[in-house]
């Protein structure tokens, strides 16, 4: 099951709305079963970190530069796409059929995450209320 932490390159192929959806309601199902207190503390904590699919389809327009990795914290594949997309670009002044075919494999292997971001993004979002909530529950603060 995916957790919106980490992830494949192929993760937005894999997310099923119907599992993300499932998850969401759990979550919505077991922040009610909290008290007032850590009810309220659970939402401040969760909406100041909240990711926008909105935003990272924009960001996803750049797919070569890999800003909407960076955007929901997966450092690692937004470097790499950073990386190859610099490399392409190198590639295209020395060799440029071969920085063209880096680019064109960074556009397939990214293009299903645009179309797909709504629910890219709501999986970041649950699983990131999944987290807060397990610290919420064991009484530990947020990080």
């Amino acid at each position: 099951m995916p957790t919106g932490r980490g992830g494949t390159v192929f993760e937005s192929l894999r997310l099923r709305r119907g599992e993300v959806a499932a998850r969401e309601e759990a979550l919505r199902q077991a922040v009610r079963a909290l008290d007032d207190t850590q009810r309220a503390a659970f939402y401040r904590d969760y909406e100041a970190r909240l990711k926008d699919p909105d935003t990272y389809a924009v960001l996803n327009w750049f797919f070569v530069a890999g800003l909407h990795h960076f955007y929901l914290g997966k450092l690692a594949r937004g470097a790499v796409n950073l990386g190859l997309m610099l490399l392409s670009l190198g590639l295209l002044v020395v060799a440029a059929h071969l920085g063209l075919a880096v680019l064109f494999a960074l556009f397939v292997v990214e293009l299903p995450a645009l179309f797909r971001s709504q629910l890219i993004v709501a999986n970041h979002n649950v699983a990131l209320g999944q987290r807060l909530l397990a610290r919420q529950q064991a009484g530990r603060p947020p990080r």
